[in-house]
């Protein structure tokens, strides 16, 4: 999925102007390049509009959602690396993105959804234990999936899918332990 977010750059720094543009309805973000010539990325303080970056957050691709991110004219393709809400409203306080090299192998998690009902559990009244939830794959940021289904309608008592076990694709290659537990 692909949305597009609207940045202005800011000037001050610190907790003082952070809640003065929170309270003016924009939220403090960074904006961190690409790494080159082996630095580290310099990041570019910018104000965003915290209801459309709770929207991508809450899309179906959540945080592996590719943005367009509109700056002092230039586009550039982002992704969100982290965020802070607040522990008790839930509110967003602050984002950090990173800009993409579209032709670089990126590593991202992604849920697993579980689909079916497994023979152990219909017909021998055994229980599904759902063990890991998302496991980290590497591909490129056109190719993130927004999730990996399993399918577990054969699966009987005393039986187990693993990493190792998934449908392969040629599109991304799991990063997590292939004796990792999925099902």
């Amino acid at each position: 999925m692909d949305a597009t977010l609207e940045a202005v750059k800011r000037d001050g720094r610190g907790k003082n102007e952070a809640n003065r543009l929170r309270a003016s309805g924009r939220i403090p973000a960074v904006v961190y390049g690409t790494r080159k010539e082996k630095k580290a990325p310099e990041g570019v303080a910018v104000a965003v509009d915290p209801k459309a970056v709770l929207r991508i957050l809450h899309s179906d691709s959540g945080a592996n959602t590719l943005i367009n991110l509109k700056l002092d004219g230039a586009e550039s393709r982002v992704m969100v690396k982290e965020y802070q809400l607040d522990p008790v409203t839930h509110a967003l306080l602050h984002a950090d993105f990173y800009q993409l090299a579209m032709d670089k192998a990126i590593v991202v998690p992604v849920p697993i959804h579980v689909i079916g009902e497994a023979k152990g559990v219909k017909l021998q009244g055994g229980i599904v234990d759902f063990v890991t939830r998302e496991i980290e794959v590497e591909c490129l940021p056109t190719d993130i999936p927004e999730h990996i289904d399993v399918d577990v309608t054969e699966l009987s008592l005393h039986e187990s899918i693993r990493v190792r076990d998934l449908a392969q694709s040629p599109k991304w290659e799991p990063v997590t332990d292939g004796d990792s537990m999925i099902v």
